[in-house]
């Protein structure tokens, strides 16, 4: 089950007693729960039918009350479970989650985490209720996912700008979606988001950012690599070094997993490492500037220049120049 089958069903008035809505991904969990609180019901019908707890604050027997009075004046009632993970003996509502009121549509929100499966209590929510269970986006899923976002919007983006968009969010949903629609705001009636408009809005440099600075070490461009750092050093907000190194760690990993992927097929290589085939030639790239042991030395500076840049094994070097001592290091590979 899926966030959007939950809310397609709803929109087709299809409704189950009872949903559990758990994992490790808020954003899916509170599109549910969005939806559940202002669209399942009218104006006028919520007024009375609807009802929202709070997991650190409800208790287990109040929350059951509530699911089991009848609607007014209308076919339905909601009660919603919010922060449900918070909520002490949660397992106590198995008595109602087996046998439901039909005309109550009880909606949790269990967030960061799952119900052991090996419990009584799962059991049931597996048998009588319908469960949707959230994770984390890979890596390689956050540029179409975002640009299926952009496209929801009315909007297109271009294949630079979304890179940029997703490599200084990261793998924060919610803030991808803020940040989309806060930039449908500024376009004032245009429809394509360019690089520009990531750098004027979100305030991402287009030319210094990681993503170019990936680029430039993956090209041994080391001119280029150097002008990067000097603007991270001139603007530390832009890229902190625990930001830069983890994200230089992952790329050159990954190049070292294509070195072992067997193919030469960019497509086969892409599914292999599990990233957008769109990524490709830049590994491909940085093979062939380092090499197998070249690739491995970087991976093993990079976890040096890390602990470094936490204090350890360093007397306190500004993080501009540790990165400068790394890019050195790395252009004589």
């Amino acid at each position: 089950m899926s966030a959007e089958k939950i809310i397609s069903d709803w929109k087709k008035g299809n409704f189950k007693p009872v949903y559990w809505l758990e994992g490790e991904e808020p954003y899916f969990i509170d599109e549910v729960m969005q939806y559940a609180e202002h669209k399942i019901l009218s104006e006028s019908e919520a007024g009375f039918n609807l009802t929202v707890f709070y997991g650190k604050d409800a208790d287990w027997a109040t929350v059951i009350n509530a699911c089991r009075r009848y609607p007014m004046f209308a076919d339905k009632q909601v009660v919603l479970l919010k922060e449900a993970q918070q909520m002490r003996d949660i397992e106590k509502l198995e008595g109602y989650v087996e046998n439901p009121l039909p005309s109550t549509v009880f909606v949790v929100s269990y967030k960061e985490k799952k119900v052991d499966a090996r419990t009584k209590f799962a059991k049931i929510l597996k048998s009588k209720a319908e469960v949707l269970t959230t994770k984390k986006l890979y890596e390689n899923q956050l540029p179409e996912w975002t640009n299926n976002i952009v496209q929801s919007a009315g909007l297109t983006i271009t294949q630079k700008a979304l890179l940029l968009l997703v490599d200084h969010i990261g793998n924060d949903l919610s803030r991808i979606q803020n940040e989309i629609e806060k930039l449908s705001i500024n376009l004032n009636g245009r429809k394509s988001i360019s690089e520009d408009d990531i750098e004027n809005y979100i305030g991402v440099s287009k030319e210094f950012n990681v993503f170019e600075l990936q680029d430039a070490l993956a090209k041994k461009n080391i001119t280029k690599a150097i002008r990067i750092i000097q603007y991270f050093a001139a603007n530390p907000k832009a890229a902190p070094i625990q930001l830069v190194i983890p994200s230089l760690y992952n790329f050159f990993s990954k190049a070292y997993m294509a070195l072992g992927a067997g193919t030469n097929d960019e497509k086969s290589i892409a599914s292999a490492i599990g990233v957008n085939p769109y990524f490709i030639k830049d590994y491909v790239t940085a093979i062939s500037s380092y090499k197998y042991e070249g690739i491995e030395k970087i991976l093993l500076l990079l976890h040096q220049y890390n602990l470094r840049s936490i204090g350890v094994n360093d007397g306190g070097t500004e993080d501009a120049d540790l990165l400068k001592e790394l890019i050195m290091k790395m252009a004589m590979l």
